[in-house]
């Protein structure tokens, strides 16, 4: 790899350098988005959200599509922290 002589860094640290830094990327662009989402709604997590439709503090016709977002943006953070704990 090029960029490894230029930089005078081996070539599997930079690749472990370079994938740690993105997923820290993506994974801050993913709580991000789950923070807004859940501060729109008043939760802090899918379940939280599931348990304001049951208690009738959320209406599901106005939060539904909020509410699979969130759940698949907390599956998302799930997976790349558990990727980031194989990269380090």
């Amino acid at each position: 790899m090029k960029f490894a002589a230029i930089l005078d860094i081996d070539s599997g640290e930079l690749e472990r350098e370079s994938l740690k830094a993105y997923l820290e990327r993506k994974l801050r662009a993913l709580e991000a988005d789950r923070f807004q989402i859940a501060s729109k709604h008043g939760v802090t997590s899918v379940e939280d959200m599931k348990s304001s439709f049951s208690k009738g503090k959320l209406k599901e016709e106005q939060a539904w599509e909020d509410f699979f977002r969130l759940d698949h943006l907390e599956a998302e953070i799930e997976l790349v922290n558990k990727a980031l704990k194989e990269v380090k």
